[in-house]
């Protein structure tokens, strides 16, 4: 990495912790922020807000990566790269994978996170797990007629894959 590519992935991570600090002070969440970029040119940033809109899902990564998406029309990041304030949880992971960015960054660490009470250890146990081993169990219902559904999208003709 060069210097200024460095000095370039510095700014762009200050600006996502700047995000993390300006929703936690809003009271819309925890310290989360972050920052999707293609070169030097912020698509799409958020921090979580959680709390600001009552949805467990709107963490600081999926408020970026939405934003970047619809921006660029698309729902492929491949040509940016996602700097979040801390190591994401799994679902954050999740959707940095479904996005396919060229690379990530991030700050704080997973166990800086479980320091302050924001432990996601337990997700990742759960999802090594059976699905009706787990603490919310689940069971598998209808099979049989949600599997149509599928076979229909397999046989589709005019289908984006993704």
């Amino acid at each position: 990495m060069s210097p200024g590519e460095l000095e370039l992935h510095k700014k762009m991570m200050a600006r996502a912790i700047e995000l993390s600090q300006k929703g936690m002070k809003a009271g819309d969440g925890g310290p989360f922020g972050a920052v999707v970029a293609r070169g030097e040119e912020i698509i799409g940033e958020g921090w979580n807000r959680v709390l600001g809109s009552n949805d467990p899902t709107a963490h600081a990564e999926v408020v970026a990566i939405r934003a970047a998406c619809e921006k660029l029309g698309s729902f492929q990041l491949e040509d940016c790269v996602i700097y979040t304030s801390c190591e994401p949880c799994p679902m954050c992971l999740g959707a940095i994978y479904w996005a396919r960015p060229k690379k990530f960054f991030y700050g704080c660490t997973r166990a800086d996170a479980a320091a302050i009470d924001f432990d996601d250890d337990f997700i990742y146990r759960e999802i090594d797990m059976k699905p009706e081993l787990r603490s919310i169990p689940a069971e598998n219902l209808l099979r049989d007629k949600a599997v149509k559904a599928f076979e229909v999208w397999k046989n589709m003709e005019k289908k984006i894959p993704y």
